[in-house]
C-alpha cells in the first residue's frame, strides 16, 4: 500500500473513532443478565469495566465491520472483488462483516434477503443500506455511517467501475435498511 494510500484510510478512519467510543460508551450500560466477554471482545467495555450482553457484542461488532470498510476508503472497484484491495459493493460488505466475524452472502440481492429488515430510522452505524429499482430488486448495498446535518443517510460503498471506496450521502429515496442485530 501506497504512503499516500495509508494516510488517506488513516484519516478517514480518525473522525470515525470518536463515534465508535460514544457508541461503545452508550451501549456499555450494565444488565442484571450480562453475560461475560470473551477475551477478544472484551475492548473499550473491559477497560470501562463493563460487561456487554449478546445483542450489544453484535452491534459492536456491526460497528466493527463499519471501521473495517472505512479502512478501505481509496481502494479501488473491480467487478466481483472481494478484497483485500479492491472490491465491488457486496464485496466491500461482505469482507467488512467477515473480518467483524460476522456472515453475509456474496451478492447485495442475497445480503439484503438475510438480514432483518428495519425501518430507516432505526440505522446503527454499520447496518446495510440496500438500493432498489422500481420492482424492488436490491441492485446495490453499502454500509451506513451516520445521518447527515442535512438528514441524508451517509454510508461507504464501492460504487462503480472507474470509483473507488468511499463516503457518500445517499442520493435516492429508493433504498432499505437491514441490521443483523436481534
Amino acid at each position: 500500500m501506497s504512503a499516500s494510500a495509508a494516510g488517506r484510510r488513516l484519516c478517514a478512519a480518525v473522525p470515525l473513532s470518536l463515534a465508535t467510543v460514544v457508541s461503545l460508551a452508550l451501549l456499555a450500560a450494565p444488565t442484571a443478565s450480562a453475560a461475560p466477554l470473551p477475551a477478544a471482545e472484551a475492548g473499550l467495555a473491559a477497560h470501562q469495566g463493563v460487561q456487554l450482553d449478546a445483542a450489544s457484542r453484535i452491534v459492536n461488532k456491526i460497528d466493527h465491520a463499519a471501521d473495517i470498510a472505512v479502512a478501505q476508503i481509496g481502494d479501488p472497484y473491480v467487478y466481483g472483488a472481494a478484497g483485500p484491495n479492491a472490491f465491488d459493493c457486496s464485496g466491500l460488505t461482505m469482507y467488512s462483516y467477515a473480518h467483524a466475524q460476522l456472515k453475509l452472502p456474496r451478492t447485495s440481492a442475497a445480503q439484503y434477503s438475510a438480514v432483518r429488515h428495519i425501518l430507516k430510522k432505526n440505522l446503527i452505524r454499520g447496518d446495510l443500506v440496500a438500493f432498489h429499482d422500481s420492482s424492488g430488486h436490491v441492485y446495490h448495498v453499502g454500509l451506513f455511517l451516520y445521518w447527515n446535518s442535512q438528514g441524508r443517510a451517509v454510508i461507504i460503498h464501492a460504487p462503480h467501475t472507474g470509483e473507488v471506496v468511499h463516503r457518500e450521502a445517499v442520493w435516492t429515496t429508493a433504498w432499505y435498511a437491514g441490521t443483523r442485530r436481534p
